[in-house]
């Protein structure tokens, strides 16, 4: 029988969906807004969120990878949430977009 990830709909199940879709925006130099990627999870809003993005942004952070939750941004602002960005928004971001077409993109797709 085929799993969903909406049969189990913890956070680290819905992190590692997020991970791939981010994945794919990196590959795509695209970002997503929350309320874009609520909608794929098929969620009743982007406040729902926060701990699975959490869930990715410390797992970049402990193994040395670009932050790819930098992705993910407001509509209005085009920002990232507070705490999901660092220091250097534009050069983050180029550095994900980079990831995604090189090594660490080799790196990425190995934790999947």
């Amino acid at each position: 029988m085929v799993r969903k990830f909406s049969d189990e709909p913890n956070h680290p199940l819905r992190a590692l969906q997020i991970w791939q879709i981010l994945i794919g925006a990196a590959h795509n130099r695209q970002i997503i807004t929350y309320g874009m990627l609520a909608d794929i999870l098929s969620y009743h809003g982007a406040g729902t969120l926060a701990q699975p993005l959490g869930h990715i942004m410390y797992y970049c952070q402990q193994n040395e990878l670009p932050p790819l939750t930098i992705l993910v941004v407001n509509q209005d602002t085009g920002l990232p949430g507070e705490g999901l960005t660092g220091a250097e928004l534009n050069a983050d971001r180029e550095s994900v977009f980079l990831s995604a077409l090189g090594s660490d993109h080799a790196k990425w797709l190995k934790t999947c």
